[in-house]
């Protein structure tokens, strides 16, 4: 097996455009990415494309990626649509990475891109309802809740139709670990005010404005503990990149960012909320890597929602839940703080197009070891990290991917 390096990264702004097609928005993130890695289109042997609900947004279903980049002159060349939820350009990543170590091709293209953004809100949020076992779903739920026997109930008033569901079940969540480790809602909107200052130095993020944390709990409610800010947004969006063979990669760069580990894993209809996909794949991920959880520098986690973020570092082994509020209260997870943490914002102020997230995810850490993220550089990272999940089975996360790169 051959060594796998990113090369090239572009990426748009996410927010909500509704003069853009899917066609434009993946043209621009692929021509930056192509032109970052100093590449030519007929370079490029294969192309492996992430979206999750265009075929609800937009009505594009089965050969986006063939629609999308023969549009823009790419054509001819092996060609796989990825659909995971959430996840579905990290898994695209997934698929050329594993093609170019299998030593199928020397230079693949991965982009990831999405259209979630609509007048007609109820549209998105079905669309994003979709990613669920819809058959068992509710039944499932209900059973799920008189096992508990706790009488806090997952589903209230309103999901699904004034907001997404998963705001629901990732509220029911996030209650489970303040009782667990004494973290308030206050510490979520530290998190969050945190994520937007780190975004209104990111020129591609949806949100770039600070935020103070009065601000933040004054927002709105959605589901207890969750406000609207600590939510990410629906938006538009699309990311590249350029993944080359080692030997291909010497002839555009000296400073190549390799691929160290990446790791698919699918959830489970399980009721068990402490065996979840992701304590189950950072394992994993940091054996495949040859490191472990203290090396990681920085680190893109998939914070659909503020709380997201602290409970995901602690199921990765990256911060002991007990000591969880004191390294929120003392920034730890800020730009120049022990652990940075969502320098690109996060999907809370970067924004959440779901296909696109996992590659944007990616390219704000391709920066960041780069040493070429402007106001949020972090302090000289050598190993980086990403955590892009998606979806909901049982009450887990239905497909996730963790991805681990090295300068």
């Amino acid at each position: 097996m051959g060594d796998a390096a990113i090369i090239g990264v572009g990426m748009t702004r996410f927010g909500k455009f509704p003069e853009k097609g899917i066609k434009d928005l993946v043209r621009e993130s692929v021509e930056k990415a192509i032109s970052d890695a100093g590449i030519a289109i007929k370079d490029i042997e294969a192309a492996y494309v992430g979206s999750g609900a265009p075929g609800i947004m937009t009505g594009q279903e089965m050969i986006k990626a063939q629609v999308t980049l023969s549009a823009m002159g790419i054509e001819g060349i092996p060609m796989v649509n990825a659909e995971n939820a959430c996840a579905s350009s990290s898994t695209a990543l997934h698929l050329g990475w594993t093609a170019v170590k299998a030593g199928l091709y020397d230079c693949v293209l991965v982009a990831g891109f999405e259209k979630l953004y609509d007048k007609d809100k109820l549209k998105s949020y079905m669309a994003l309802g979709s990613a669920v076992d819809i058959e068992v779903i509710m039944k499932f739920l209900e059973d799920f809740q008189k096992t508990q026997g706790s009488g806090d109930s997952i589903l209230s008033e309103g999901s699904g139709k004034t907001r997404s569901i998963f705001m629901d079940m990732y509220a029911y969540y996030t209650r489970r670990y303040m009782e667990k480790y004494g973290l308030t809602q206050t510490h979520f909107a530290k998190i969050t005010a945190k994520s937007h200052k780190n975004g209104a130095n990111n020129p591609n993020a949806q949100y770039q404005k600070e935020v103070t944390i009065d601000e933040v709990l004054q927002s709105g409610d959605v589901a207890y503990p969750l406000t609207r800010m600590m939510c990410s947004p629906i938006g538009d969006g699309a990311a590249a990149a350029i993944i080359c063979s080692k030997k291909i990669a010497a002839r555009f760069t000296q400073a190549p960012i390799w691929i160290e580990a990446s790791v698919l894993g699918s959830g489970k209809p399980s009721t068990d909320m402490d065996d979840t996909l992701t304590r189950r794949l950072g394992p994993k991920a940091f054996q495949a890597a040859g490191i472990g959880p203290e090396e990681v520098d920085v680190i893109e986690v998939h914070d659909a929602t503020s709380p997201s973020e602290i409970i995901t570092l602690i199921e990765l082994g990256l911060c002991p839940g007990e000591e969880a509020p004191h390294w929120i209260d003392n920034g730890y997870f800020e730009v120049n703080g022990k652990l940075p943490v969502n320098t690109s914002g996060g999907l809370a102020s970067k924004g959440h197009p779901i296909g696109a997230t996992g590659m944007g995810q990616v390219h704000e850490i391709v920066l960041q070891l780069r040493g070429k993220a402007g106001k949020r550089q972090t302090d000289n990272p050598r190993i980086g990290m990403t955590h892009n999940g998606g979806g909901i089975l049982g009450v887990d996360a239905a497909a996730m991917a963790l991805h681990i790169f090295k300068k």
